[in-house]
């Protein structure tokens, strides 16, 4: 191993050993950590910082018994007691150790379609302190929102991994971050999906990941998305009022907005704001809706909840979209619902 290079080191879990996702800024497709580490006593002694650090989620820095291998861990995690990762490296104790990238945890959770950051990611972010408590836990959707500069690509293939949410799943991809000073920088996460039984039996759906700073982004690699959605989503230019999104087609939950979000509902997530949702009495109605895509297009009133928490009635379109060659989402088309005319 180059001894100027720190290890990126995910501990996602899923009865899956720690892997290596990157190594300095070059990236790794999930690789034992022995294919990393080829020095005996550098090997054993990084095995041992992590049992410890995910004993206790406390840094590292020590030096072995003979003295020959200096090992630093510092912990990723999303919560005191739930890591995600390490940063790791080991060298000789006389060699300058370099600056470490920095990089911040997070969690989907699938079931409610939320989203929670670590401090560490926030700060990443350009978050500041002050707004962290407001803006750590959000909507899924809100994800795909500024000020990300996304891979068109690599993003309908994370919403077709979203939708069909494989326990093990293994994803990488890289985006990117405008910085409110305007600079462009390079993101590159790493992610699994697992099914989670917690202490009260009850499962849950998650995807836990880490996002990891490379450096300035002055070229994004681009793939083309799939024509389906790309031509359908030309096509249905939004007329006046009208607002397009595409929707998880079992859980209803609202993926991405095509397009700029609709106004005064709830969406985001934000622990100011009401928690987005449809109305119970509307659900049966939404399925139906989703179930009826089979057959074409289909159509039906909905009522969602409100940024002032009443309920919003709308008026909504929806049509089948491919996400990739396996994977399809209802694209919908939302509108108010006029008023009834007085007499």
């Amino acid at each position: 191993m180059a001894e100027a290079k720190w290890l990126l080191i995910e501990t996602f879990g899923g009865g899956t050993p720690p892997s290596v996702i990157a190594m300095g800024r070059n990236i790794k497709p999930f690789m034992p950590l022995d294919r990393i580490l080829h020095n005996r006593i550098g090997l054993t002694e990084a095995r041992r910082a992590l049992d410890d650090i995910a004993a206790d989620h406390v840094p590292i820095d020590r030096i072995s018994t003979d003295g020959r291998r200096r090992t630093i861990a510092v912990p990723v995690a999303i919560s005191p007691t739930r890591l995600h990762g390490v940063m790791l490296w080991s060298g000789h104790p006389d060699t300058e150790v370099p600056p470490r990238d920095p990089a911040g945890a997070w969690v989907f959770n699938l079931d409610d379609s939320t989203d929670t950051r670590s401090d560490d990611l926030l700060d990443l972010l350009g978050v500041p302190p002050s707004q962290r408590c407001a803006l750590r836990r959000h909507s899924i959707a809100d994800v795909f929102g500024s000020p990300f500069v996304v891979n068109t690509g690599d993003q309908l293939m994370a919403l077709a991994r979203l939708v069909r949410a494989e326990h093990g799943t293994n994803t990488q991809s890289l985006w990117a971050l405008r910085h409110p000073g305007g600079e462009l920088r390079a993101l590159h996460y790493s992610c699994r999906q697992l099914t989670e039984t917690g202490t009260d039996g009850t499962t849950r759906k998650m995807l836990r990941g880490i996002t990891y700073d490379i450096g300035p982004a002055t070229d994004i690699p681009t793939a083309p998305p799939p024509a389906i959605l790309e031509h359908r989503v030309l096509e249905a230019v939004a007329a006046e009022g009208e607002y397009r999104a595409i929707i998880h087609p079992r859980t209803l939950h609202l993926l991405q907005w095509i397009g700029p979000p609709m106004p005064g509902i709830a969406w985001q997530g934000f622990a100011a704001q009401p928690a987005p949702a449809l109305h119970p009495d509307d659900i049966d109605a939404a399925r139906a809706m989703v179930d009826g895509l089979r057959d074409g297009r289909t159509s039906g009133r909905i009522r969602v909840r409100a940024l002032d928490g009443t309920w919003t009635a709308l008026d909504a379109r929806a049509t089948l979209i491919a996400l990739d060659h396996d994977t399809t989402a209802a694209l919908v088309t939302l509108r108010h619902t006029a008023a009834p005319d007085r007499p």
